[in-house]
């Protein structure tokens, strides 16, 4: 059972989005690895949070993980591009054995997941 760990922002803390319905689409997500047999687990970090890469680093060193999914909320605006370099590094330098995967959402985070594990056997 592969171990994955999703890092993303904490839906309360989302500008313009409403939180209940990010909340409901990470756990469609969570339903999403638990039916490909995959362990998730998941950093969410405040956004504009000064100690969210402290937090992030938190999560890295707790175990192993065979995959990390960065999700697209710290990926897409322009305004925390520094924050998504500074997660890819730290998932780089504290888990350099996983694959890093990419979502367009919080409903596919597991299959992203599964694609990145299987390009790494390829």
């Amino acid at each position: 059972m592969p171990d994955v760990l999703l890092i993303g922002f904490a839906p309360d803390t989302i500008p313009g989005f409403p939180p209940g319905a990010v909340a409901a689409q990470l756990e469609e997500g969570s339903r999403r690895f638990a039916d490909l047999g995959m362990a998730e687990e998941q950093c969410l970090i405040g956004y504009g949070d000064p100690d969210a890469a402290a937090t992030v680093v938190e999560h890295l060193k707790r175990k192993p993980y065979d995959a990390v999914v960065v999700g697209g909320g710290i990926r897409k605006p322009a305004e925390v591009l520094e924050l998504f370099q500074t997660v890819v590094n730290l998932v780089h330098r504290h888990q350099p054995q996983a694959v890093i995967a990419f979502n367009s959402g919080p409903t596919d985070s597991a299959d992203w997941a599964l694609k990145a594990l299987e390009q790494q056997r390829a």
